[in-house]
């Protein structure tokens, strides 16, 4: 069944502000970013909308926002890597011990690590930000802020390609063309996939039989399509976080040998990503629809949950306040001056 946002009840009828000091840097190996772009993901909308986002919870107040780009404001003893005035973007995920999922490389699978903007760990969707420095990734000067902040679902959909073992002259079939199954298309266009078919929600019939389906699951998103495009002896690679159950032809599956592989978030694969972005073999920027500022970030959420656009993202640089219209400067000087100081009841932040 297709299900539409607006099909849930809101839990969060508005997004607040809050206006706190800078925070000052935890300890060593910290780093002080004053935030650039944030991207909108769907999980946020989750968080927004139904109060929770498969097994999290929202249980109190949470920043949101885990697709982050900013600026480094300060560093702490220990940081050697980065300095002030470098661009960054920021891995949402930092393990908190050393398991055996974190000593194979696996971090993502830690049960115990931080993620940004996932319950409670607070995100990234504000003016300035604290995060370890090992896992802020120092961007080139041929890739800006906005880039930036698309860095993170692109690592998602690296991590889908690396899981399916997509290799050069493979035939590839993408179930979803949100901005992962999208981004997951220009990943296989950048490695050589030969053939890439994409479908939104259902199929008929495909030319040639793909090696690799690669569903990205969401509301009507059904995984079951893929076992059936997906040629014997293939992969499938459940991407995403849809519904909690689908029919799955265990038989169909278990006759063709087909394998089922799962994907979750991303580990290793920041400095691959940037590269993509760097050597121009990937381009996002045509992706990004819609863009608004911190203040009305609310617009944004209402934007990606009516889906009126591929990637919506957040503007959280502090940005110049211009008198409104109903304030002429040359007709109300007292009130143009509380424009400057941000104190217009007309037009203020918060």
């Amino acid at each position: 069944m297709c299900h539409r946002w607006d099909e849930f009840p809101i839990v969060v009828s508005r997004i607040t502000w809050q206006l706190h000091r800078a925070k000052d840097l935890g300890g060593s190996g910290d780093v002080l970013v004053k935030m650039g772009f944030v991207g909108i993901c769907s999980s946020d909308i989750h968080f927004w909308c139904e109060g929770k986002f498969g097994d999290w919870v929202v249980k109190k107040p949470i920043v949101l926002g885990h697709e982050a780009a900013g600026t480094v404001c300060k560093v702490s003893c220990g940081v050697n890597h980065l300095k002030a005035g470098d661009k960054v973007v920021i891995e949402p995920i930092v393990p908190r011990e050393n398991d055996e999922y974190v000593r194979i490389g696996r971090y993502n699978l830690s049960p115990t690590c931080f993620m940004a903007g996932f319950p409670p760990d607070d995100g990234t969707m504000c003016r300035y930000y604290v995060h370890k420095a090992n896992y802020c990734y120092k961007l080139p000067e041929c890739v800006c802020l906005e880039e930036g902040a698309l860095v993170e679902p692109l690592c998602v959909a690296l991590h889908a390609c690396q899981r399916g073992r997509v290799k050069v002259g493979q035939k590839v079939f993408i179930c979803g063309a949100g901005p992962i199954g999208l981004l997951t298309l220009l990943v296989c266009k950048a490695i050589g996939v030969t053939l890439i078919v994409v479908c939104v929600c259902s199929f008929h019939e495909i030319a040639s039989i793909p090696k690799v389906c690669c569903p990205v699951l969401g509301y009507g998103i059904p995984a079951e399509v893929s076992f059936a495009a997906v040629k014997p002896g293939g992969m499938v690679v459940l991407v995403g976080m849809g519904l909690a159950t689908a029919n799955v032809p265990v038989t169909h599956a278990t006759v063709r040998e087909v394998d089922i592989r799962g994907t979750f978030r991303y580990t290793n694969t920041w400095h691959t990503a940037i590269a993509l972005l760097a050597s121009k073999k990937v381009d996002v920027k045509p992706l990004i629809t819609h863009r608004f500022g911190l203040e009305q970030a609310q617009e944004g959420f209402e934007c990606v949950k009516k889906g009126a656009g591929i990637k919506v993202v957040i503007n959280c640089e502090q940005q110049q306040q211009q008198c409104p219209s109903l304030c002429p400067q040359n007709q109300c000087g007292q009130q143009q001056s509380q424009c400057q100081t941000r104190q217009c009841p007309q037009h203020s932040f918060f």
